[in-house]
């Protein structure tokens, strides 16, 4: 697997002369660069080790004031040659580039003792010393330190055999196979356009793969591709890579973003993180307190809103949600370093445990979950299933999509692939929508189940003479915060258990049916009887509620209650009959139109005996039912 190296250290101790005199190349490439003799911007190049060996090397900027610079080359290497000369030792700067590192994760590098031939053994031997003291409680405490001098090539040879044996066994945690890009430089080349560079943070990029610029949201295309300088179809995660990209200006990008496949990733105004405020901060962070935020190659304002606390203290850990000033596009398990204004230096870093945050309440229930997560992603191996289900449950009833799962989880397809099959043969997540590939907790089903049915129970008892609801009913009153699908899922779920029971279009609980009072038993039995007899000719309503001796309040229920029984029909307002009735009127027409062609109004009144007054209602009643259909003055049937 491709590997990237990176140099770290102060400034004039020697880290471009040494990738020079390890690589033939000299990163200082701009004029600036040449005039001042110190390096500003990021500096490309790439080491040929034995047996065809590649490594991919990256030159920081080591002057406090491009620390900045120094941040977005760091973020995308594998192991780190910490320079210090020899005849000054360690500096500021050494001190906060190994801060930086540390937070951004590297776990291996090599200390190169530069400028050998400037100093005597005594003096060496001091510096030695001081520096194993200076390393012991960081990673590269058990480091290699090398006396090397890029002038004479005294210990060169040593160096390079440390650097491939780290090349040989260090193995880069890929956390997935989704392709970034964060870009580190942008500019024009002649005859070919736009290129953008960067190191390939996972995945893969292909000559012509669709793109998206991420946070940006351009659409581009890939035209070619380079790796370590030399042409290539296909680019991997560690490796150096320039993009010659399609459709966009140098002016309408810049460092920092990503470039990534369609769909892949979202960008977001807040992050849900742990943040470590470091041992040598000079204060503690405070709560809502704004800090230079450095994620991938990209830097931006944020204000750091702690869940559980008003500050942080150096050297301690705490929950966080980084809100920024514009979006940012990561992936949980990213690492971020945070610098403080005044005075402007290294104060804490981060680790990304959600980068779909929404709001989250301070000391909200969220926490718990929260701190899995922040444990997980501390442990070696964590594991992939605890990840999904956590973030699944973190997402409610708005579940995720497989690429946002991509995203929160940080695993490769394949993992989650398998790992969210698994958990839906056991129940613990649903596939709810599979056009959309879209994923909710099982535990999240059964509370909206729950929920479901406890609405339904509560209608019961407060609607007793209703069947039950429509599911158009359900979804714009308990369901109106579900999108539709999740709506429909969960009810041929609950009808599948038998939790749920439905009766035509009505919806209801299994053990529920209508209940009358002894009243309403008795109204409903007496209006049988006034629409049974009625027939064609029913009184209206008004008539029949002085009939019965009833409000239109006490009638209106038994007359819903009638219609959700099949009993009685309304074929318009305040215009009732009885569904036998109208059955038999239907059977009436078929049969005249098994010998007939057409029905004028006249031959309507004289089959039925019927007045206008019902002949006109009636038959439009029977065009509504797509029994007959309207052809100027007369009717004509429509199973002709």
């Amino acid at each position: 697997m491709p590997v990237i190296m990176g140099t770290a250290g102060h400034i004039d101790h020697g880290k471009t002369t040494l990738v020079k005199a390890l690589t033939g190349v000299d990163c200082d490439r701009l004029a600036e660069e040449k005039k001042r003799g110190i390096t500003i911007e990021l500096g490309f190049a790439f080491m040929d080790l034995d047996q065809g060996k590649r490594v991919g090397v990256v030159d920081v900027p080591g002057h406090e004031r491009f620390v900045k610079n120094m941040v977005a080359g760091a973020a995308g290497i594998d192991f780190v040659v910490l320079v210090i000369a020899a005849d000054e030792g360690v500096m500021p700067q050494t001190r906060e580039h190994l801060e930086i590192c540390t937070l951004l994760g590297i776990k291996a590098g090599v200390v190169a003792l530069t400028k050998l031939d400037s100093v005597d053994e005594d003096w060496l031997a001091l510096v030695t010393e001081d520096v194993k003291a200076f390393l012991a409680p960081t990673f590269l405490a058990e480091a290699p330190i090398i006396p090397v001098s890029a002038h004479t090539g005294a210990g060169l040879d040593a160096l390079k055999a440390e650097i491939s044996r780290l090349a040989d066994e260090f193995r880069p945690r890929r956390r997935s196979d989704l392709a970034r890009l964060p870009i580190d430089r942008v500019f024009t080349m002649k005859g070919h356009g736009t290129v953008v560079t960067g190191t390939l943070i996972a995945g893969q990029l292909k000559a012509g793969d669709e793109a998206v610029l991420y946070p940006s949201g351009r659409s581009t295309k890939v035209r070619s591709l380079q790796v370590h300088g030399g042409s290539a179809e296909l680019a991997q995660g560690g490796q150096r890579t320039a993009a010659n990209i399609m459709g966009l200006e140098v002016e309408e990008m810049e460092r920092g973003e990503v470039l990534a496949h369609p769909g892949t990733l979202f960008p977001s105004l807040a992050w849900n993180m742990e943040v470590t405020c470091l041992p040598s901060s000079p204060r503690a962070l405070r709560h809502r307190g704004e800090v230079h935020f450095h994620h991938g190659t990209r830097e931006v304002m944020a204000r750091l809103y702690f869940l559980d606390r008003d500050k942080l203290e150096p050297g301690q850990s705490a929950l966080c949600q980084a809100r920024f000033e514009s979006p940012l596009a990561g992936v949980s398990g990213d690492r971020c370093v945070m610098r403080a204004f005044s005075p402007l230096r290294t104060v804490a870093g981060g680790v990304i445990l959600s980068p779909l945050g929404g709001r989250i309440k301070r000391n909200g229930p969220e926490l718990a979950d929260l701190a899995a997560l922040a444990e997980l992603a501390s442990q070696p191996s964590p594991d992939p299933a605890e990840r999904v289900r956590l973030h699944l449950k973190l997402k409610g009833r708005a579940g995720a999509s497989f690429a946002e799962l991509m995203v929160l989880t940080g695993l490769d397809s394949r993992d989650l692939e398998k790992t969210l099959q698994g958990f839906s043969g056991k129940g613990l997540a649903s596939l709810w929508d599979r056009e959309a590939r879209q994923w909710i907790s099982g535990a999240v089903l059964e509370e909206l189940g729950a929920g479901l049915l406890t609405h339904l129970e509560a209608f019961h008892k407060r609607e007793p003479l209703k069947q039950g609801v429509t599911r158009g009913e359900l979804g714009s009153t308990w369901g109106r915060a579900l999108p539709g699908k999740l709506m429909h899922f969960l009810a041929e779920r609950l009808l599948k258990s038998g939790k749920l029971a439905q009766e035509q279009e009505l919806l209801r609980l299994p053990g529920h049916s209508v209940s009358l009072g002894v009243d309403q038993a008795d109204l409903r039995q007496r209006m049988v009887g006034v629409y049974e007899s009625g027939g064609l000719t029913p009184p209206n309503y008004k008539d029949v509620l002085e009939q019965l001796g009833v409000s239109p309040k006490e009638a209106q229920p038994v007359y819903k209650l009638l219609q959700d029984q099949g009993i009685v029909s309304r074929i318009k307002e305040d215009m009732y009959f009885a569904t036998s009735a109208l059955d038999g009127l239907k059977a009436t027409v078929q049969e005249y139109f098994s010998t007939k062609k057409e029905l004028g109004p006249q031959d309507f009144r004289e089959l039925t005996g019927l007045s206008r007054k019902f002949a006109i209602p009636l038959l439009e009643y029977l065009d509504k039912e797509k029994l007959t259909m309207r052809v100027g003055d007369t009717r004509m049937s429509r199973s002709r």
